[in-house]
């Protein structure tokens, strides 16, 4: 049956690879020391480089999110995994290693990324975004704002008891076109809906939209899609059958 939908916005639903220990894992409310190899009725694989192969191949999902957990908590990033990864014919990859410093911009110039994503809870200062922002430009660049239940994670003193929405007036100064909404809470759980403050961000940044956690079922993408979110990170739901992949594709084929 085709799917027919009043057009808002293209929206993209990327699939999710956590990394940790070079496999990938099924990731619970950011509780990172649970995290187990990602057994899907999808892909009987917890290789990352069989499961996005997989994924293309059967079922045309062309874009993925990459968090290399290893470079992230380990700073023992799987860079031999992504030069593989990146071989893979007609994907993009958009990576989140935990970025730091000027040194790991460094480092992530020299791959063919489709974007580089600066997570909150990592960078240590406002100039990694500004820095960021004039090697790769700004069509490269994702900052993620990390939270849990609505509270920034992050290391720069300046955000200490401030609220995402001081953060996203910062961060258009610095001319940030995208953003990643990540409430670790609501990763693995398919809580479903989208929290008020996703709205409020929503409605006070111009640019692209993603949201990460939380994606409970096919109508909570068709909810994010009504209300101009950009896209969508799925895994949980994606891997364990909850969401028809057919279904998910034709949705993406009528938008």
């Amino acid at each position: 049956m085709t799917i027919k939908l009043k057009k808002v916005v293209n929206i993209r639903i990327i699939p999710v690879i956590d990394i940790l220990n070079s496999k990938a894992v099924h990731a619970i409310k950011g509780e990172r020391a649970k995290y187990r190899s990602l057994e899907s009725n999808l892909i009987n694989s917890s290789e990352p480089f069989e499961i996005i192969r997989s994924l293309n191949q059967k079922y045309n999902f062309k874009e993925f999110y990459i968090a290399d957990l290893d470079a992230i908590i380990k700073k023992k990033p799987n860079l031999v995994l992504l030069s593989k990864i990146l071989k893979i014919a007609g994907i993009d990859i958009i990576l989140d290693p935990g970025v730091k410093d000027s040194k790991d911009l460094a480092i992530y110039s020299k791959f063919n990324l489709k974007k580089l994503i600066l997570g909150m809870e990592t960078i240590n200062s406002f100039d990694i975004i500004d820095e960021a922002l004039k090697i790769y430009g700004k069509n490269k660049i994702i900052v993620s704002i990390d939270m849990y239940k609505g509270r920034i994670i992050s290391k720069i003193k300046d955000l200490e008891n401030r609220t995402p929405i001081y953060l996203i007036n910062k961060l258009k100064e610095y001319s940030v076109q995208e953003l990643i909404l990540l409430d670790l809470f609501r990763v693995g759980q398919k809580i479903g809906g989208i929290p008020e403050l996703f709205l409020e961000i929503r409605k006070n940044f111009r640019g692209a939209v993603l949201v990460g956690g939380g994606i409970k079922n096919f109508e909570d993408l068709i909810f994010h899609y009504h209300h101009n979110f950009s896209g969508v990170l799925i895994a949980t739901a994606l891997y364990d059958g909850t969401l028809d992949v057919k279904k998910v594709m034709e949705f993406k084929l009528n938008q």
